[in-house]
């Protein structure tokens, strides 16, 4: 019954995430190593997600850190409430409110590239239209009446569903194209993608925060067996020259 549980409670948050429809996903070409991405990244989330989602198993140290932002600068510019720089990345929201407001308490982010994945979330993060029948005015393509605003609209504009008028089968048709903004965002359609792939790239980052140093080790293994062949290869050489 104990090991019943345990499994039920790694799969059904992944059944609840993985709800939505069957949506081609546009291809999330991350860079862990660019250090700029992902500094852009973590601007992103701390003032546009951190109000309603948490990364409560990652500390803000140790994501300074490891993104090359120096301690006092990532504290007056990514740190809003006064948090010590050794806490975890929280907010203030209380859960039962959040719940009464949404629907449901927003989920910890955390680990979210690794339970939906970077594509979902790159095409996720760019698939709100509005709504007017919702709660907030939006819907998601992606993810059918999800229970969040569009936390980005400021960015990106006011998104609509485009169709266009075309000849299929020999009649005239309404087809859905995709998704456009109205333009009124801070960004163009172009700089919005490059800011959410860098806050997806973030995410990915906080979900495996040690890949980052197992790429450097990684470096140096590779240089180091590398050295190694070499100095074999010529001991080798010295050596069956003394046999011959």
């Amino acid at each position: 019954m104990k090991k019943l549980i345990i499994i039920l409670s790694l799969i059904l948050p992944s059944m609840v995430w993985a709800a939505g429809g069957n949506v081609h996903l546009d291809k999330a070409n991350i860079d862990p190593t660019d250090k700029a991405s992902l500094q852009s990244g973590a601007k992103t989330f701390m003032n546009y997600c951190l109000g309603c989602h948490q990364m409560q198993y990652q500390r803000y140290q140790r994501t300074f850190e490891d993104l090359g932002i120096p301690l006092l600068l990532a504290q007056e510019n990514l740190q809003f409430t006064g948090e010590k720089v050794g806490d975890y990345i929280n907010n203030a929201m209380p859960s039962k409110a959040a719940a009464k407001w949404f629907g449901a308490p927003p989920p910890d982010l955390t680990l979210a590239s690794r339970v939906r994945g970077v594509d979902w979330l790159y095409t996720y993060l760019r698939s709100f239209y509005t709504d007017p029948s919702r709660p907030f005015g939006v819907n998601n393509e992606v993810f059918p009446e999800v229970g969040m605003p569009h936390a980005l609209q400021e960015l990106q504009g006011v998104p609509s569903k485009t169709h266009e008028k075309r000849m299929i089968d020999g009649e005239m048709v309404d087809l859905y194209v995709g998704i456009k903004s109205d333009g009124s965002g801070e960004l163009s359609a172009s700089e919005y993608d490059k800011t959410v792939l860098d806050l997806v790239n973030f995410m990915a980052y906080v979900g495996e925060p040690s890949k980052l140093e197992s790429a450097n080790i990684g470096r140096y293994v590779i240089i180091f067996i590398l050295v190694l062949f070499v100095l074999v290869y010529l001991l080798k050489k010295e050596y069956w020259r003394d046999v011959h």
